[in-house]
């Protein structure tokens, strides 16, 4: 589906039950849900990359995803249909772009992502569960990438080897069964490049068992290639309430490669990533942090953040990170393609704020 045919499937998901409201009774009026959304996310920060003969360390701003969006839903009673759209807004460089893919990564270039979109879709869910199209986060994200993907700087999210969003992507969600839940995903063309150079599909499967307060879930991520390139992973997300006068939340996840990758480059046969993430909320205030190992992309890496809920749509944070490899760091304002690869990685110190509106 091109992105005009994807912007007006939507626009006619959002506009339909709005053109009937005025005819309609009260009740088919309150079935229609709509809203404007956005988050204001900056943030001021110090970059430290360990070979300065490749960038000298600097100050600047730098836009940690801020955002602005509209979401439309229809109840009919028996099913709910929905549509999305979400756009990334760069404050730093005055675009409208996401801060990292800045409209400029491979998956751009492949049209895997649509430029200045982060979410399109469309969608329907009832007691089968959800299924939607479109541009969205993916399912193998959700369940295992996400429980450690809590920090709130742009520096947030690298220690994985998944990609977050693909368009061109059928996703369901299965409703819960006794704690028990699954989700999938088909991208077109969405993999990785074959021998001839064209994409292969993408595809998904996670499953997921809640218990109270403890989630376990495992996923399959098959990227296709030229190299065969899979990922398979594990996680876990435990909150225990009620330690001290706050809360503690543990996130974990484990990946492994397996590609017909043999030397010593990224998506090598057997490469393994593990993440540990923990935080304490007591009050206004949550501290975070995490260590992880990502062969390939950062290797050895060291997060900590502290968050100030300052009012209930306004928040404050600090964050410190170090990667021995590089994965993240990039030039002042730049993103992925400017990531600073020769560097060797390095260290940041961020202080910025969020506002929710």
């Amino acid at each position: 589906m091109s992105k005009r045919l994807l912007a007006a499937s939507v626009a006619f998901a959002l506009a339909v039950p709005v053109s009937g409201m005025a005819e309609s009774s009260s009740d088919e009026a309150s079935a229609l849900d709509f809203d404007f959304y956005g988050s204001i996310r900056m943030q001021g920060e110090y970059v430290d990359p360990d070979d300065n003969s490749v960038e000298d360390d600097y100050f600047g701003f730098r836009d940690a995803y801020s955002r602005i969006g509209a979401k439309a839903s229809y109840d009919t009673g028996a099913v709910t249909f929905f549509g999305q759209v979400e756009s990334g807004l760069d404050l730093a460089n005055f675009r409208v772009q996401g801060p990292y893919e800045q409209n400029d990564t491979g998956a751009h270039e492949n049209d895997q992502l649509w430029d200045h979109l982060r979410i399109a879709k469309v969608g329907i869910s009832g007691d089968f569960g959800t299924l939607a199209y479109g541009q969205d986060w993916l399912p193998y994200y959700n369940a295992i990438a996400y429980p450690v993907d809590m920090f709130s700087t742009y520096y947030s999210g690298f220690a994985t080897y998944t990609a977050f969003r693909r368009n061109n992507t059928l996703a369901y969600y299965s409703p819960d069964w006794s704690g028990l839940s699954f989700s999938g995903g088909y991208s077109h063309e969405g993999g990785n490049e074959d021998s001839s150079g064209d994409l292969d599909d993408r595809y998904q499967l996670t499953a997921s068992y809640n218990l109270g307060n403890t989630t376990f879930s495992a996923g399959v991520d098959d990227m296709g290639g030229s190299a065969d390139m899979s990922i398979y992973g594990l996680s876990l997300m435990h909150t225990m309430e009620n330690v001290g006068d706050g809360s503690i939340y543990i996130g974990a996840k484990a990946e492994r490669i397996s590609s017909d990758i043999e030397t010593d480059v990224y998506g090598e046969d057997g490469d393994t990533a593990v993440n540990l993430f923990a935080s304490y909320t007591v009050g206004k205030h949550t501290f975070k942090g995490m260590i992880a190992d990502v062969p390939k992309y950062g290797e050895n890496l060291f997060h900590a953040g502290y968050d100030y809920q300052l009012m209930e749509d306004l928040k404050l944070f600090a964050e410190y990170y170090y990667e021995e490899e590089t994965a993240a760091i990039t030039t002042r304002r730049g993103g992925a393609a400017d990531t600073l690869w020769a560097a060797d990685g390095g260290q940041t110190v961020s202080l910025g704020f969020r506002y929710d509106y």
